[in-house]
């Protein structure tokens, strides 16, 4: 097998993952958002630390690395939180599809901070795709807005982590990365974790232990999908995350999104091909 289609594959398992993962979150009911997001992180730092710990590696990562280490920590764990409010007062696909809107603004973001050059149809991907949310958001000044820009800005600080991430490069091990955001965010959310605690009933244990199971299996998915190959040749497989969150909005939730909202998936996502349509054919001229 070639590794481009070993990147695609688990690239695909980790969309599995990470959708199975919001699945699991939104299945534990009315279980306060900030309690879901660190049982989520107690067990990705687990299984992370197992990694770190069997390869002899550093828990907490080099000296010079802290600085980045930290922000990609602080921006991911305030993105996780927004994500998971977003998943629990949105249809499933919907919070989804919005968290995906983070490959555009790290383009973005990278060109603010980075000074990396962003070309013309990079910026008209993201133009179409910020259309695209409005059909998703369907705009109106009241309550029901907060969610959806909840997965606005948890894609915001998804963009951030990831932008931060292309800063620390290979100067980390993916699993001291992992660990390190994890224990992070475990450590962080603790405080509030033990002030508004909300007893949960087994059932409710099951899902955010198993949402902690899939998560890690997303991200170790990704990670492990970009050594075999480029971002530009596979990431659009990501995007079947949308596909998968649709099914499962349908089957187990009964919520079906409606036509704007389907027409705004659509836009996103031909935004999102047509960029990789135009990295991968530069890549050839290039070549």
């Amino acid at each position: 097998m070639s590794n481009r289609n070993k990147g695609i594959i688990l690239l695909l398992l980790s969309a599995f993952g990470f959708s199975m993962m919001a699945a699991f979150v939104k299945l534990s009911g009315d279980v306060p958002t900030i309690q879901k997001t660190f049982f989520r992180n107690v067990i990705s730092a687990l299984i992370a630390f197992g990694f770190v710990k069997f390869y002899k590696e550093r828990l907490f990562g080099k000296g010079e690395n802290q600085k980045y280490l930290l922000l990609r920590s602080s921006l991911g764990t305030v993105g996780m939180v927004l994500f998971f409010y977003a998943i629990d007062n949105l249809v499933l696909s919907d919070a989804d599809m919005l968290n995906k809107l983070s490959p555009f603004l790290t383009i973005l973001f990278s060109a603010i901070f980075l000074k990396e050059r962003a070309r013309f149809f990079q910026i008209v991907a993201m133009i179409i795709a910020f259309i695209g949310t409005l059909f998703i958001i369907k705009p109106q000044f009241s309550y029901e807005t907060i969610p959806y820009l909840a997965g606005v800005l948890s894609a915001v600080f998804a963009a951030g982590a990831y932008t931060v991430l292309r800063v620390l490069g290979d100067k980390e091990k993916f699993y001291t990365v992992v660990f390190y955001f994890s224990f992070f965010t475990t450590m962080t959310l603790l405080p509030f974790v033990i002030a508004f605690y909300e007893p949960m009933s087994l059932k409710q244990w099951i899902y955010l232990l198993s949402a902690g199971v899939f998560a890690t299996v997303g991200q170790f998915g990704i990670t492990m999908a970009y050594k075999f190959a480029p971002a530009k040749e596979i990431s659009i497989f990501f995007y079947s995350t949308v596909v998968y969150s649709a099914i499962i909005s349908i089957t187990l939730f009964g919520q079906v999104p409606d036509i704007f909202s389907i027409i705004g998936y659509i836009t996103i996502f031909s935004a999102s091909f047509y960029m990789f349509w135009k990295n991968n054919k530069s890549a050839t001229s290039e070549a």
